[in-house]
């Protein structure tokens, strides 16, 4: 399908959205796109309340699933992409005609890197040969990938097996929020409306990364380490497949926790004092909010992790604190409180994420329209 309309005229800005938190730069891109030539925005399911937000602005939003009403629909108007911008992962790329005016640009929706991806995986190479095709195949696709540091570049470059003259150091629009007074207000604002019971209080967030299988067992005695400052309030914030297990602990917690299921994860970043997360990309994201103070990495699963799907090879390099292990460990470093140097970190994953980088992306795309 894509062969038989890769003769339209590539003029316009298509994207593809899986994670909703990147609405600002896809609206910039709507007012960066020619009267006659509008955005169109594909979304997942999922993301139907942020695809909503878009519609209500005027942006031409279209739901897609991996099936025949995609195919003979949605891939023709893709195939009149001048740009085609992409916030993950999409398999169906890996069997699209590539026209040569066509960029594909992957927007990824994390500044850093962790876990290990791509053909770092060591899963990935459990995998039969046509998955491994299918998978190269794909990331072969991408022309460029915005990153927000060389650092992460590098990861891509490695992980995807492409070269680095793809990564384009512009920054992640998504991170503009963080060194934006305006919405730094209006995020504290709604978190004070939804939850009053954190004001004035100092606020411990808890979140950990998505593990496959979805299985999370929380270690035994947890909830005592977060709960180790008495006057602390202390949010869960887990993946929502997890949700069972963030119940759970949430009664061990008792009169300590607050429950927000309505707050985004980077609105609670906002009002953090201390962030414990594990492998989650949150960390990156924290280290760039004004109020951070704390970052605690709880890896109480650090020798399996290690394993599987495994680490950054440097990780220990450029952590910027230990690797905490046992709940004794977490609690002590919850009464200390002590101050996280995140200087060297920021200057190795956030150097391009400064506030300014939806204009730069923006900048460099439309000029090809």
């Amino acid at each position: 399908m894509s062969r038989m309309f890769g003769g339209r005229r590539q003029r316009q800005f298509i994207y593809l959205m899986s994670f909703g938190d990147n609405l600002a730069f896809i609206q910039a891109l709507a007012q960066a796109s020619p009267g006659d030539r509008p955005l169109v925005v594909f979304y997942r399911p999922q993301q139907e309340r942020a695809a909503q937000r878009l519609a209500r602005s005027g942006i031409d939003v279209r739901p897609f699933r991996d099936n025949l009403q995609f195919v003979f629909k949605g891939i023709p108007q893709i195939m009149r992409a001048r740009v085609l911008f992409c916030d993950n992962y999409y398999a169906f790329l890996g069997g699209l005609y590539h026209p040569q005016h066509m960029r594909i640009v992957q927007v990824w929706h994390a500044a850093g890197a962790i876990k290990r991806f791509g053909w770092d995986d060591p899963t990935t190479a459990e995998r039969s040969a046509s998955d491994q095709r299918r998978f190269q195949a794909v990331y072969d696709h991408f022309d460029e990938f915005v990153v927000g540091s060389v650092a992460m570049g590098r990861v891509f470059a490695r992980s995807y097996r492409v070269s680095m003259a793809r990564m384009q150091v512009l920054g992640y629009p998504r991170s503009d929020r963080y060194a934006d007074p305006k919405w730094q207000r209006l995020s504290r604002a709604a978190v004070a409306e939804a939850a009053p019971e954190l004001v004035g209080h100092r606020v411990i967030l808890y979140a950990p990364t998505y593990r496959e299988g979805v299985t999370f067992t929380p270690p035994a005695g947890l909830a005592a380490a977060l709960t180790a400052d008495p006057d602390a309030k202390v949010v869960v914030k887990v993946h929502p497949a997890l949700a069972a297990s963030a119940r759970k602990l949430q009664a061990q917690l008792g009169q300590q926790v607050v429950v927000v299921e309505n707050l985004s994860t980077t609105d609670l970043l906002n009002v953090a004092e201390t962030v414990v997360t594990d492998y989650s990309s949150v960390a990156f994201d924290y280290s760039l909010v004004p109020n951070a103070h704390s970052l605690l990495f709880f890896l109480f699963d650090w020798e399996d992790y290690q394993r599987d799907p495994g680490v950054q090879p440097d990780l220990t390099d450029w952590l910027p604190g230990p690797i905490i292990q046992s709940t004794d460990q977490l609690a002590a470093a919850i009464k200390a409180d002590a101050p996280t140097d995140l200087t060297q970190f920021n200057q190795r994953w956030n150097t391009a994420n400064d506030g300014a980088a939806t204009q730069r992306v923006v900048d460099r795309y439309a000029a090809l329209l």
